[in-house]
């Protein structure tokens, strides 16, 4: 079905559109909210059709599964698009406000649908090796966007990010050849069916540890994360946002995925090392907030604790610990972009992002200062708001588990999150303006600019809190498939419990097909022979 292609067609479209009107700026901010308002509609279209549904299949150019190209949408797949045209969106908006003229000069906008293009294809598509092509589409994008403006910081940033990804694509291009030794495809349904039959997986836990290592870099988990807190301070705050709200999540998604679907032979090894590296990735990630003082290197680090949280649910690996790691994922990814917005416009206000250098916004800019506080006792999970609700269910999924250990880590962030938002406040709200900083102004237009996408991000954390059923119903729909993955092989192959290959069950389909078309042109030659016959003197 073509809605399944729409997320990754209509960015697709948009950075063409732009790069055909290069020369104008403004024809690049309107194709910008337009591109990303339809990317929006797209993708709520989608979870609608699958919530309905179950799953959405696209075999491109009817070439059936397994050896044609295919796009599949279930819950979380359709889910993580949504949250990408929301934050896509967002940052659109948030755009028209912020970034510099000579940004939008060296392709800001083009670059920004190529990189959401490549988010919604890795979250849509059904297949090993174009999840790897995905990934590196949105690389390419996003180093552009990291070293737009040609910074001294952003240089060293990006140096840190390509290299460390790259040696995460060269690991996962590796898992990738060497899954097709040994199944002979790549298509995801068909490889979890073949590794559900084999009886000896001691390879498939060796492969399983290659793609486990590259998609925790890609996600910054313990302990290869120092990429994030050194880059995603240095470029301007709207692609901060951007990189906050979804690069990671393409890790956690693809954790999610093969981790769920792939490789489930040994969970007692396997998860048992993600739990581990949970544990560990909110410990190192809260310690590095807890020591920083500029704005963004507080909100970057807790990005990295914040993972843990999300990778936690899938160790567990439990119904209710599935439905706690995709919660978390929903609320996240809205509460952290939001924050990056927040702190762009505390830099406009006072021209830096260091705490010391900032003060006196509580006094100056009581609205902002509300916003800040939104998304952040959320993410520190104060009730009522969705970080609470996201925390709890996590908690108590370990508590279940008797995973007692895991469950005092949580805690124990949560309180020094609490800290670190508490510590932003106290330093760039709470205190009096700093001696000699200038108190800026913003313009009604720009101000709505900026303002407008902050308060739409803080209204979904409040009613994600305030209404969590309906939130956490999709998550429970997510979990179910997650932890069946004979739906999803089902959704894509058909019934491989038929006794028939892949190969096999096509050449039966086309057969039955090709007699029912001998059938119907049997049927209407006799018809249009009777007719003649009827017709003779």
């Amino acid at each position: 079905m073509v809605s399944v292609a729409l997320p990754i067609l209509i960015p697709l479209v948009a950075g063409a559109l732009s790069l055909a009107f290069w020369q104008s700026q403004i024809a690049q901010r309107w194709i910008a909210v337009i591109g990303t308002g339809l990317l929006l509609a797209s993708t709520v279209y989608l979870l609608l059709q699958v919530q309905h549904e179950g799953f959405v299949v696209m075999h491109m150019g009817d070439w059936q599964g397994p050896f044609g190209i295919v796009l599949v949408a279930d819950v979380l797949g359709a889910i993580m698009a949504v949250l990408a045209g929301i934050t896509g969106f967002a940052v659109a908006i948030y755009s028209l406000g912020s970034m510099g003229d000579g940004h939008e000069r060296f392709g800001y906008y083009p670059l920004l649908h190529l990189l959401l293009a490549g988010v919604c294809g890795a979250f849509l598509t059904g297949d090993i090796f174009n999840l790897y092509v995905w990934v590196e589409v949105l690389l390419v994008a996003s180093f552009g966007l990291l070293i737009l403006g040609g910074e001294r910081a952003q240089m060293e940033g990006a140096i840190k990010y390509v290299a460390l990804n790259l040696v995460s694509s060269l690991l996962l291009l590796t898992g990738v050849g060497l899954v097709y030794g040994m199944a002979g495809t790549l298509n995801m349904a068909d490889l979890a069916y073949k590794f559900s039959q084999v009886e000896d997986t001691g390879m498939i836990t060796v492969v399983a540890m290659l793609f486990l290592v590259s998609f925790a870099i890609k996600a910054a988990a313990f302990p290869l994360f120092f990429w994030l807190p050194a880059s995603y301070h240095t470029p301007p705050v709207a692609v901060s946002a951007l990189f906050a709200g979804l690069l990671t999540k393409v890790g956690v998604y693809a954790l999610f995925r093969v981790f769920t679907l792939l490789f489930t032979q040994d969970v007692g090894l396997t998860h048992t090392i993600i739990l581990w590296g949970a544990g560990f990735t909110m410990l190192t990630g809260v310690l590095g907030a807890a020591a920083q003082f500029e704005f963004r290197r507080i909100l970057s680090f807790h990005i990295v604790s914040q993972i843990g949280y999300m990778i936690m649910g899938l160790a567990l690996y439990t119904p209710l610990a599935l439905i706690g790691g995709v919660f978390y994922i929903m609320h996240h990814i809205i509460v952290k972009a939001n924050l990056f917005l927040v702190s762009g416009v505390a830099y406009i206000l006072r021209g830096s992002y260091e705490l010391k250098q900032l003060g006196g916004l509580y006094k100056s800019s009581p609205v902002l200062a509300m916003l800040f506080l939104v998304p952040a006792m959320s993410l520190a999970g104060m009730p009522p708001l969705s970080g609470f609700f996201a925390k709890f269910i996590i908690v108590r999924a370990a508590i279940e588990a008797e995973s007692y250990w895991i469950v005092g880590v949580a805690l124990l962030v949560g309180l020094l999150t609490l800290f670190s938002m508490v510590k932003i406040w106290t330093e760039a709200f709470w205190k009096p303006t700093p001696e000699g900083v200038a108190i800026i102004e913003l313009p009604g237009m720009r101000r709505a600019m900026l303002y407008g996408p902050i308060m739409g991000m803080a209204l979904m954390t409040l009613v994600i809190g305030l209404y969590a059923q309906p939130i956490y119903d999709l998550a429970e729909q997510s979990a179910t498939q997650l932890m069946d993955p004979s739906l999803y092989i089902e959704a894509v192959l058909g019934d491989p419990a038929s006794g028939l290959s892949p190969s096999e069950r096509l050449i039966h389909d086309a057969a039955q097909a090709g007699e029912a078309a001998a059938g119907n042109g049997a049927a209407i030659n006799g018809a249009a022979g009777n007719g003649m016959e009827g017709e003779a003197p």
